[in-house]
């Protein structure tokens, strides 16, 4: 087999030049650059447009950008669409008024592609047609008639596609395009086409949606097509290659902070089908072939593995994995199920999960989903502990935890109260209804079921509305809990009160006693029970927590956690910790183990991690994992890597984010950034060009990859 070398790793090459042609120019910022050269489209000559309802401003928009918005063709693409205005790469539907976006656009959502690909976008029209025939003359008839005028919006879309094809002589693009996303697909390529289309719509009208179980979604096509002879393997991966490939028209090169790939256009693949069959099939491992060989982080893929998956994709998936840029995560399915069912889901739906675009589990197509990050380390500090005021005095550790545990309960009941007020009304009979949120039509359209109910996406329309309050700071509260345990009432190194002068002091003058507090203690991710029993205990008393909020009013209330790289912007409010970390320290992510704390290994934070109850967290708490790239050279290193996420399934994990980099290269990369333009690195639910990250975030993941795990 030929190979290439991409950031000085070895790939292997299975597509054609022209393709391989294609992604270069995608991923060197070409389209990316071509789409910011029109920015959006402008409302102002629309007559009466101030007098307009806030819903009939959005159909104007969104008519104006399908009709409007300039339509690219790339030479030599295999399918065809492109969400071709800039200002939707700011996550806002690209029109403006007097120079002003009118509106921001929606993300954390997989919508319904499903639908799309089996019914078709005219099923989708029958239903709306349908539903405004059922709500004319009521409140809910501008929503069904905004339904419509979105509908014939994306008409005039695929109609100005069609035209150009015909007319540049793309004869197979155009004969593909014709019948979806309209009808149900009639063949693997259609079956592409129609998922992209609809999604390139979606983004164009400023949307980020997750994309779900796309290797489910196809693999009936592709099975009947290779059986009837019209398809091979070598040209399903060429289609979906350039499923890929276009995935990346939004990459622009420059600093963006946090990154340039986190649209969430996420993908799931593997596991089983509602039915609890195993679907992992040939495209499934099309995608991981694709993967490995473009190096294309823009779709942060996750894989349901579970304790019957093959030896085949568990080493594939290692396979492309060890190459790094962490576009590859993984989910326990076993876990993750037993976590929907116990919650309330239905045993067919919590088999269909996907994400919502970044790793927070939702059921695809279905779900209006919002997350609530909150730095739980300050809560502990600065309400329990009263910045370390010298008043606050607790006899013991159960008197101390039970305090924290009574902050958190008044931390959610308030945070949902919050959420009452800003998005519903109570009426005087005790019914709770929805206010008004911004229009959001085009989502609500491949949302089941705001069609049939007459409803929008943010206004009650989805089938399931679930808000997760999700720990931040989850290790770090642990830490410090635990430290100040061992320091004032085991080991008795320190009174309380002195303690918490020392903290309010930053440990000024007790260099001492915090390298003891750093050192002799094992904190949570070393395989140590006693840290980790205060870890279990704590996500365990959450979870009963958001559970007994859980269904107020028609919300779902799912515990998580996650910090999604807010342990930057948390910092400098964060106080010392008991564990010996100053003022200010950037601490840790997700549910992983703080920076520097883990020194038993990988196999030993993922027993730390899988010893908590995580079934009852059924939204995820993500752990992520730092591999040297040393670790997983060789046949050895891939039977450890196997071995490693074998071991995370048979323990009972739920997410987790393995990435392979070496920080010397991503050193290297932070000099001469034009000589790694497209080192991918994983953040946190999404990944990034490194050289896209600015450099207090480089700086960030270099210094957790200098403490990343060995075997």
């Amino acid at each position: 087999m030929e190979f290439s070398s991409v950031n000085g790793i070895k790939r292997p090459v299975r597509l054609s030049e022209a393709t391989r042609r294609f992604a270069c120019e995608s991923l060197g910022h070409k389209y990316g650059l071509m789409t910011k050269e029109t920015m959006s489209v402008s409302l102002d000559e629309i007559e009466g447009f101030e007098s307009f309802t806030p819903i009939q401003k959005y159909d104007a928009a969104i008519m104006k950008i399908a009709s409007e918005a300039p339509v690219r063709i790339c030479d030599g693409e295999l399918i065809s669409g492109a969400a071709t205005l800039g200002t939707a790469i700011s996550h806002q539907i690209p029109a403006t008024y007097n120079g002003k976006p009118v509106f921001m656009s929606l993300s954390h959502l997989t919508a319904d592609f499903e639908t799309v690909v089996f019914k078709g976008v005219g099923y989708i029209r029958a239903n709306a047609e349908a539903a405004y025939e059922k709500y004319k003359g009521t409140g809910k008839e501008e929503f069904a008639k905004s339904c419509l005028v979105c509908l014939d919006a994306f008409d005039i879309w695929h109609k100005r596609y069609l035209e150009a094809l015909k007319d540049k002589g793309c004869t197979d693009n155009y004969n593909n395009l014709c019948n979806v996303p309209y009808k149900p697909a009639a063949s693997f390529y259609e079956a592409v086409q129609s998922i992209w289309f609809v999604f390139a719509f979606l983004r164009l009208c400023g949307n980020w949606p997750g994309i779900g179980r796309i290797d489910k979604f196809l693999a009936p096509f592709y099975k009947a097509d290779i059986e009837k002879g019209i398809l091979t393997e070598k040209r399903a991966r060429e289609i979906l290659a350039h499923f890929f490939i276009k995935g990346c028209e939004w990459i622009c090169g420059g600093n963006y902070g946090s990154g340039d790939a986190q649209h969430y256009q996420n993908l799931v693949i593997s596991g089983v089908d509602e039915d609890g069959v195993d679907i992992t099939n040939p495209v499934t491992y099309l995608i991981l072939d694709i993967i490995e060989e473009l190096g294309i982080s823009d779709f942060p893929t996750t894989v349901r593995l579970n304790k019957n998956s093959s030896d085949r994709l568990l080493y594939r998936v290692a396979e492309v994995m060890r190459l790094g840029g962490g576009v590859l995560a993984v989910y326990d399915e076993d876990n993750v199920i037993k976590a929907m069912t116990e919650y309330g889901y239905d045993i067919c739906e919590a088999r269909r999960f996907a994400n919502d675009g970044c790793w927070e589990v939702q059921v695809p197509g279905k779900t209006n989903f919002c997350y609530i990050p909150t730095d739980f380390l300050q809560i502990l500090q600065k309400n329990t502990l009263k910045n370390y005021d010298k008043s606050v005095l607790f006899d013991g550790f159960d008197a101390l935890y039970n305090a924290y545990l009574a902050d958190v309960k008044a931390f959610c009941e308030g945070l949902l109260s919050s959420v009452l007020q800003n998005n519903m009304l109570k009426c005087e009979d005790g019914i709770w209804v929805w206010r008004k949120n911004i229009p959001c039509t085009v989502i609500s359209l491949f949302e089941q079921d705001c069609v049939g109910r007459g409803l929008s996406y943010l206004e009650g329309g989805a089938v399931y509305n679930v808000i997760s309050p999700h720990v931040g700071g989850l290790a770090d509260t642990v830490n410090s809990l635990y430290a100040i345990k061992k320091l004032v009432f085991d080991d008795k190194k320190i009174g309380f009160a002195d303690l918490m002068r020392v903290l309010s002091e930053n440990w000024e003058n007790c260099e001492a006693l915090r390298q003891y507090a750093l050192n002799k203690y094992e904190y949570y991710g070393n395989d140590n029970d006693e840290a980790d029993e205060i870890c279990r205990r704590f996500l365990s008393d959450f979870a009963d927590i958001c559970d007994s909020l859980n269904g107020r009013s028609g919300y779902i209330f799912p515990g998580g956690v996650s910090t999604f790289g807010r342990q930057l912007e948390w910092s400098p409010q964060r106080l010392a910790c008991a564990s010996g970390r100053k003022r200010g320290e950037i601490l840790a992510a997700n549910a992983s183990p703080t920076p520097g704390t883990d020194r038993q290994g990988a196999t030993a934070i993922i027993r730390s991690y899988c010893k908590n109850e995580l079934h009852k967290l059924p939204v995820g708490a993500a752990l992520d994992i730092r591999l040297l790239p040393s670790c997983t050279k060789g046949d050895e290193g891939l039977e450890a890597l196997v071995s490693l996420l074998r071991g995370f399934v048979n323990l009972g994990g739920f997410f987790m984010q393995p990435d392979v980099a070496d920080a010397e290269i991503l050193k290297a990369a932070q000099d001469k950034p034009e000589d790694y333009q497209n080192l991918s690195v994983r953040v946190s639910g999404w990944n990034a060009r490194f050289v896209t990250l600015n450099k207090e975030w480089q700086d960030m993941v270099i210094q957790q990859n200098e403490c990343g795990c060995g075997y």
